[in-house]
């Protein structure tokens, strides 16, 4: 039998379990092949373990659901591309690849955080397929309408809440992850990009315009996912849906001051949270007292308005520092001077803040070379258990700034944990990844609680 050639990503069909239509990664480095599954529940059939589970079989698509059941052949501790070990339940199916098919091995997870929701692994392969990794869709690839066409009894019409997403990129993880998640919970979802609104400001009919000159009416809640950036303008739009009575999650004031480092630092100890000691100046005149203050080199120059880890400096000598700072002022910014956490090892926590409640941690760790602690930077992260005192900061910062969704970072002092910062758009794609946690599903029962909104 000669064998198939595929490329790194094909169209596949699983008919025994109903989807016609499924895009998969070709991954001759995995072992096991894993299909993206939600809502799993385990139960008996004649005495024999069963499983039912769901499928959204295609990605950024949270309405679309298959309804599965498969008999369970076993269970299998599987380790992530991240190092995480998560114990899955192994089902067989049907794999129908081109013209031809065969009885495979699938493990069920939560795939929301990879880029397809199915992944081919070199045990399904074996005898069956040639792989060239520069190539795609050999096979082809179904249209739009093809795809319509096999799933359109399967798509869950809306029938919750109208929810916008203000943000200025449709593709970013976080915000796909969002309307997907809306979707899955029968909410209408609708990505509303910042630069194409605008406001009319009328004491009689004050209204929100988009592109084209659509006035924007009937939305419940807005979820505000702010750049840095577009500060100014993302919450002069959000402050006016306030105004209109829409919910926000992140009300514009909340953002704002989440956004100024210094007076939400200001905030932050005013509630007693503990912060690296911190310096604020004015005049290079200045700058040596501003050093001895944090207890000299080495020591942390931030920009007020950076974010991500941007505009973060490490001034290794007191030297170093002089200048930083100086010439930072030349250029007329705002910088904030910090001490340097040498214990911290270059590791801080992210707590992930919903409604009160600390959902999620991770510890992310600095790559060689480098002192902040940024996955997007190409640093490791972790889950990790929080003390009751890191738990108690991350609600109080969160409170402190009335954020209802809150990325609180925090650092292990000798004495202690430090505060850090405060996010008011915390990404989503670090900590879901690492945790295998439903992030964006939790944000988007918090608008339902807040709401008071039960899902049909």
């Amino acid at each position: 039998m000669s064998k198939i050639i595929v490329g790194s990503e094909e169209w596949c069909s699983l008919p025994e379990l109903g989807i016609p239509a499924i895009k998969a990664r070709v991954d001759s480095g995995a072992k096991t092949s894993a299909l993206h599954a939600v809502n799993i529940v385990p139960f008996q059939k004649g005495g024999n373990p069963w499983v039912k589970y769901e499928v959204h079989p295609l990605q950024n698509d949270g309405r679309t659901t298959i309804q599965c059941e498969s008999p369970v052949i076993g269970k299998r501790r599987i380790k992530s591309s991240i190092g995480n070990g998560e114990l899955r339940y192994v089902i067989r199916s049907i794999l129908a690849i081109g013209t031809t098919s065969w009885e495979i091995e699938l493990t069920l997870t939560n795939r929301d955080s990879m880029g397809y929701r199915m992944l081919l692994g070199r045990q399904a392969m074996s005898g069956k397929m040639l792989v060239d990794p520069e190539a795609s869709f050999q096979l082809g690839e179904p249209s739009q309408h093809i795809l319509f066409e096999h799933y359109q009894l399967h798509s869950r019409k809306p029938t919750g809440l109208k929810i916008g997403l203000l943000a200025s990129n449709l593709n970013l993880y976080s915000n796909r992850r969002i309307i997907e998640a809306g979707e899955e919970r029968g909410h209408d979802i609708e990505f509303l990009s910042i630069k194409d609104c605008y406001i009319k400001l009328d004491g009689k009919n004050p209204e929100m315009h988009y592109r084209g000159g659509r006035i924007l009416s009937g939305f419940d809640a807005i979820i505000p996912r702010i750049r840095p950036s577009v500060t100014f303008y993302g919450c002069a739009l959000t402050r006016h849906f306030e105004a209109l009575g829409v919910y926000t999650q992140n009300s514009a004031a909340s953002i704002t001051q989440s956004r100024d480092k210094l007076y939400s630092l200001q905030l932050l100890i005013n509630s007693g949270l503990p912060i690296p000691t911190t310096g604020f100046a004015n005049s290079p005149l200045d700058t040596n007292d501003l050093i001895k203050m944090v207890g000299g080199a080495p020591l942390i120059v931030k920009l007020l308005e950076g974010t991500q880890g941007k505009g973060v400096v490490l001034a290794e000598t007191k030297k170093a520092a002089e200048s930083l700072i100086n010439a930072f002022k030349s250029l007329k910014a705002n910088i904030l001077v910090q001490e340097f956490v040498q214990e911290a090892n270059g590791q801080d926590i992210r707590c992930f803040v919903i409604n009160g409640k600390v959902v999620e941690s991770i510890m992310r760790t600095a790559p060689p070379g480098e002192f902040r602690a940024n996955i997007h930077l190409g640093g490791t992260a972790k889950t990790v258990k929080i003390t009751r005192e890191e738990r108690k900061i991350a609600v109080l910062a969160a409170k402190t700034l009335n954020l209802k969704v809150a990325g609180v970072d925090i650092i292990r002092g000798q004495n202690g944990p430090l505060l850090l910062e405060v996010n008011s758009s915390p990404g989503l794609e670090g900590i879901e990844g690492v945790s295998q946690k439903n992030i964006a599903r939790l944000m988007i029962e918090s608008i339902e609680k807040d709401l008071k909104f039960t899902p049909i």
